[in-house]
């Protein structure tokens, strides 16, 4: 069984049954260490009513009534976020720390509301045509927004978690070390040298061994 093999590493369960591929560095799990099920989208009343308004003023009252605002604590180092499928603007609570900008009478709750407004109206405008997320629509939108000098990421110190890696594996055969936050549950194989020396397909000859 022949698989497009585009992470590190090979995962496999113990019965040796080729079922999925894993990347022991780049692999993301829906929970991080520490993190339980509390995060909740917390709808904010005020800014819809606020962003209700400047696209009633710009003529878009059918996404006027469509549009929800909510404070979103999933978003780590992101700002903002537009969902246009579902008219939903979320925030990162973090905002609340950043009030005004050094020397400029600047809310950074109502620079990131315009910002991520303005995806909204520019997707709005042209139907269902693809549009460049921060390309000419996005921009003449900010414009008519009042941020016509808005830049495409914001410089917010928004700093996401990092977790020490707890257990260390290595291929016996190139001795190239896997770190992992979790301890890995399957049966895995270095890729490279599965690559190297079979073709890309398994080979136990090559599986990571736990050494910390």
């Amino acid at each position: 069984m022949r698989l497009l093999l585009k992470q590190l590493e090979f995962a496999f369960p113990k019965t040796d049954a080729l079922t999925s591929i894993l990347s022991l560095r780049e692999r993301r799990t829906t929970k991080s260490p520490g993190e339980g099920n509390s995060f909740a989208q917390t709808r904010d009343v005020d800014l819809e009513s606020k962003a209700r308004d400047l696209l009633h003023q710009l003529g878009a009252v059918k996404l006027a009534r469509q549009v929800r605002v909510e404070w979103n604590p999933r978003l780590k180092t992101a700002a903002g976020r537009a969902d246009f499928g579902e008219k939903v603007i979320s925030l990162n609570p973090r905002l609340s720390d950043h009030g005004v900008r050094a020397g400029l009478a600047v809310d950074e709750i109502d620079r990131t509301l315009r910002h991520e407004l303005a995806h909204l109206l520019a997707q709005w405008r042209v139907g269902r045509r693809r549009i460049a997320p921060h390309g000419t629509e996005w921009r003449e939108a900010c414009r008519d927004l009042d941020i016509a000098d808005e830049a495409r990421c914001h410089n917010l110190p928004f700093t996401s978690k990092s977790f020490a890696a707890r257990f260390v594996y290595v291929c016996s055969n190139c001795n190239e070390e896997f770190p992992r936050v979790r301890r890995i549950r399957r049966t895995v194989a270095c890729l490279a040298c599965c690559r190297k020396h079979n073709r890309g397909e398994f080979d136990p000859r090559f599986r990571l061994k736990l050494i910390r």
